[in-house]
């Protein structure tokens, strides 16, 4: 844990530059783009949880070949974020459809941002493709930070960002 005196050392040097100091090997948000960061794979996550789980579906609906696809869902089910479900339609062979596990459902914030920050500066001029309401009220979600304790939406600005527990220096 941080002292007050840490803390005010970390802030007294220029922006950015203690962060140039910080080894990025264990970067959680490098992490993280390592397993969704692709384009098709996001394309996937977001037909997953608008309902896709078939692979001739995600296949027809994101346009990808089959291999890529393949590699794609392979990945998502060895990170665990979608799992295999066997089915059999009448006179088939069985096959396996994707589901979100819990994981994967963990990313739904983040596809909802990108969504909400593409509507914003890249949307389409007659309005959203898909239009996301709170079932209870019909009222539009939206992604925010907020502070823990005040549940108050924040900026960038209104932070402040240490470093945590697993900073390394930089080799």
């Amino acid at each position: 844990m941080l002292t007050v005196n840490d803390k005010a050392r970390w802030l007294a040097y220029d922006d950015g530059m203690k962060w140039l100091e910080i080894s990025t090997e264990n970067c959680t948000v490098q992490r993280t783009l390592d397993l969704i960061g692709e384009k098709w794979t996001l394309l996937i996550l977001r037909d997953a949880f608008n309902g896709v789980r078939r692979f001739d579906d995600f296949r027809r609906h994101v346009g990808l070949s089959e291999a890529v696809l393949a590699g794609r869902l392979r990945k998502l089910v060895e990170a665990q974020i979608l799992t295999t479900v066997p089915y059999q339609e009448q006179g088939s062979r069985t096959r396996h459809e994707y589901r979100l596990t819990r994981k994967g459902r963990d990313l739904w914030p983040v596809l909802v941002a990108l969504r909400q920050w593409g509507e914003a500066y890249v949307g389409d001029p007659e309005g959203p493709v898909l239009d996301i309401q709170h079932s209870d009220c019909g009222a539009p979600v939206r992604v925010v930070v907020e502070c823990s304790d005040e549940h108050a939406a924040l900026s960038p600005t209104e932070v402040t960002v240490l470093p945590g527990p697993a900073a390394r220096p930089r080799s």
